[in-house]
């Protein structure tokens, strides 16, 4: 017999809502560059975007059992994240998986192996990252971890981390640094602003970031 625990801590939904009003580059790099996940794990659409709490599953590859079992369990907001060994030739989630999460409410799935019904999916709008597309069926054969830490794009995700998603990728924010990294990434927006208007007003690239002592420094000499 194999127990399984769905019991976990989420992260208050008021830090959730802060952290999804920023873009997963900016909560990169607002807490020191950590977090992101392989670059290979996008949306099937572009304009799909998620932010919310990680239900962790660990599935074996080409078998989406305890993908199913998670989708099951997780609670409206979760977002299901699946480790399933990088395994891209597989399509373990598609158009009726996705209904089923929808239905629920969902935030959205994340996993490092392939999905199918890309056009329906993106009719849908259910949000869905993942490494690759693949027309190829799965088995339910294996048991394995639920609500467990996961290995993922090569980041460890714990159950109750918070996962921000969007066009240019996947970060992850430690449940206990949500309210750091929101208040980083909301400082990190507003220097950005400062930056923008400095540029609109005439200032330069080289002004604005102090790269003239950088430069001379390497050695560049710019004749114009």
């Amino acid at each position: 017999m194999i127990r399984v625990s769905t019991k976990f801590e989420r992260p208050e939904p008021a830090l959730v809502k802060q952290l999804s009003a920023f873009s997963s580059a900016t909560v990169h790099e607002a807490q020191g560059r950590l977090g992101a996940l392989d670059s290979a794990i996008k949306p099937v659409d572009r304009t799909m975007s998620l932010c919310g709490p990680a239900f962790t599953v660990q599935c074996a590859p080409r078998d989406n059992l305890m993908l199913q079992t998670a989708i099951a369990y997780a609670r409206p907001g979760d977002v299901v994240v699946v480790s399933a060994g990088n395994y891209e030739e597989a399509g373990s989630f598609g158009d009726v998986l996705a209904n089923a999460c929808q239905s629920k409410g969902l935030a959205g799935l994340i996993t490092d192996t392939g999905v199918r019904d890309t056009e329906d999916l993106r009719a849908l709008g259910f949000p869905v990252f993942s490494r690759s597309v693949s027309i190829k069926g799965t088995v339910k054969e294996t048991v394995g971890p639920m609500c467990e830490p996961v290995t993922i794009g090569g980041v460890l995700v714990r159950p109750g981390d918070i996962m921000r998603a969007d066009a240019d990728g996947v970060v992850v924010v430690r449940r206990e640094d949500a309210a750091e990294a929101a208040t980083a990434s909301q400082e990190r927006v507003d220097a950005e602003a400062g930056f923008i208007a400095a540029y609109r007003a005439g200032k330069t690239v080289i002004e604005m970031c102090g790269l003239a002592p950088v430069l001379a420094a390497k050695g560049l000499v710019i004749e114009e």
